[in-house]
């Protein structure tokens, strides 16, 4: 199964926290991390000083899945609705969220509260514990 990290779970892997061993678990369970080229950007955006070759390893040991039409068609919608409600949803988000349905994965994340839509698969990864 493919597991897609948001950037909370990134982070924390990065700063060695507690998603290093959950990644571990992932790999030795068969189940495959990735996460998606927004994350990636987000990343690297905010990359601390000598996180630069350590990312780019995590980034080369994972699948990173692009963004499709088929999600942006799936984002706006659950963007559109949400805001019918009077709800404001993330562009980056829901973007996310699509890919991880559209390739039939888990979403893991330290934020689900970012990920309220519907058919997505949230698995709580608390970070910095």
């Amino acid at each position: 199964m493919l597991c897609l990290l948001d950037s909370t779970v990134l982070i924390d892997f990065l700063r060695g926290r507690p998603a290093v061993r959950r990644v571990q678990l992932l790999r030795a369970s068969g189940d495959v991390p990735g996460t998606t080229a927004i994350n990636v950007e987000e990343i690297v955006r905010g990359l601390r000083g000598g996180e630069h070759d350590a990312a780019r390893r995590l980034f080369d040991g994972m699948v990173i899945a692009s963004i499709s039409e088929v999600d942006g068609w799936q984002a706006g919608r659950w963007r559109r609705e949400a805001a019918g409600r009077g709800v404001t949803l993330w562009q980056a988000d829901c973007l996310i969220a699509a890919a991880a349905v559209r390739l039939h994965a888990v979403l893991a994340t330290g934020n689900p509260k970012d990920f309220p839509v519907s058919g997505v698969a949230v698995e709580h990864w608390p970070v910095g514990e």
